[in-house]
């Protein structure tokens, strides 16, 4: 499977996971370390992501965390759309999973 994908200068990034995080906002740094890396090796950053899809274990317990290091994280004159859900994710252990979609612009494109 791939980490990323670009097609006519969108960059689908795959949900992304953290196995070494013990709680939701380590889980969350650590994803979002992730994605700037993809982002950037696809010739983009965070200020051009269009939308975002966040899955939490327990949106309960979990929620106001993650919020919180997201918007630390996310570019603030740039917000994507986002929608933020409960999932049964696919090991015990994982609390949040993010997948995001960027444009790809010129640099005179901004």
């Amino acid at each position: 499977m791939s980490q990323a994908v670009v097609h006519n200068n969108i960059c689908y990034i795959s949900g992304q996971i953290d196995t070494a995080g013990q709680d939701a906002e380590a889980q969350t740094r650590n994803i979002l370390d992730k994605i700037d890396t993809l982002l950037d090796q696809a010739g983009t950053d965070k200020s051009k992501l269009l939308t975002a899809s966040i899955w939490l274990k327990n949106i309960e317990r979990d929620f106001g965390t993650m919020n919180e290091v997201w918007l630390e994280w996310v570019d603030d004159e740039n917000k994507p759309a986002r929608a933020t859900t409960e999932a049964n994710l696919a090991f015990p252990h994982l609390l949040v999973e993010v997948q995001v979609t960027a444009a790809i612009c010129e640099d005179s494109e901004g």
